[in-house]
């Protein structure tokens, strides 16, 4: 069953962060967290999950996530701190 999802991790609080769009949100961040994609979050140990959002299609999550690549890095600031102050690894509560 697909689950499509707009996500963003983050390697710290205000620090390097990565936006990604998936099908499945659990096994997509355990294969971030776990260096098996190799490209921009290894390199840049980019693993903590701040801050996702589930959608009703792929072609929905895929918009979405092309917006939020194109905002400032203030607004995607604002968007984590929204639903996560302390910019929380949320991935413990997706298992």
């Amino acid at each position: 069953m697909k689950n499509p999802a707009v996500y963003i991790l983050a390697s710290e609080r205000n620090g390097t962060r990565y936006t990604g769009v998936t099908s499945n949100l659990v096994k997509r961040i355990w294969e971030h967290k776990n260096d098996q994609v190799d490209g921009f979050t290894k390199q840049h140990r980019v693993h903590r999950l701040v801050w996702f959002e589930q959608h009703a299609t792929m072609a929905s999550a895929i918009v979405r996530e092309k917006a939020i690549k194109e905002w400032k890095r203030d607004w995607k600031i604002q968007l984590i701190e929204a639903t996560n102050p302390y910019w929380r690894d949320l991935y413990s509560e997706l298992i």
